[in-house]
């Protein structure tokens, strides 16, 4: 049963915001999750729909002998060299695009109230906004996405630093955020809570 219109929801944070979590609460909560970082990994995954191109602009040295892209090889590229990410950014963006459209249509399909479109870097492409109703944004402070960062992927302060200053600033974030959920210092219970309590907010 349809209640009203589907709410789009743009959902970000920075690296060890909490991010996933709500997202997988929100889901838990009944919206339709749609994550544009698995998509990306579907698409250069061994047969995704970029190992192609990706072979044909970078080389067969871009793709391991498992016929994946070879994150480490193409992200030290990307640091190093600009222009070689928004040429890979030109190939995997518009695929993610178009995955993420096919993913929406079949959770209209489905009756879904609620889509949840999971963006790391919503704020930073500055395309995505106008296809939202909302933004919500998971926030923390520096010192907590270093600490779950390095608890929970083995990186080392510098590594997780590195990733944090090529993101949105927590100001930037803010801003751009409808609504916004500050998760410094709660447990995973009053995190739901909160969750819960905004999900009816988004027809959930």
């Amino acid at each position: 049963m349809q209640h009203g219109p589907v709410q789009r929801l743009g959902l970000t944070g920075g690296i060890g915001s909490g991010k996933s979590t709500v997202a997988r609460l929100l889901v838990d909560a009944g919206a339709a999750l749609i994550d544009a970082d698995a998509i990306s990994r579907q698409v250069t995954a061994p047969g995704g729909a970029a190992i192609p191109l990706i072979t044909q602009h970078f080389g067969p040295q871009a793709i391991t002998p498992e016929g994946a892209m070879d994150r480490d090889a193409m992200r030290r590229l990307a640091f190093s060299d600009p222009a070689s990410r928004r040429q890979l950014e030109a190939i995997i963006h518009p695929l993610v695009g178009l995955e993420t459209a096919r993913q929406a249509e079949q959770a209209l399909q489905a009756g879904n109230p609620c889509i949840v479109f999971d963006i790391p870097l919503l704020v930073e492409s500055g395309r995505w906004r106008q296809q939202l109703d909302r933004v919500l944004v998971v926030d923390c402070s520096e010192a907590t996405q270093i600490s779950r960062v390095m608890a929970r992927s083995g990186w080392t302060q510098e590594a997780v630093q590195k990733v944090i200053d090529g993101q949105a600033s927590r100001a930037a974030r803010r801003a751009a955020a409808d609504v916004c959920i500050y998760n410094d210092g709660l447990s995973l219970d009053a995190l739901g809570l909160i969750v819960r309590q905004i999900s009816r907010r988004f027809g959930l």
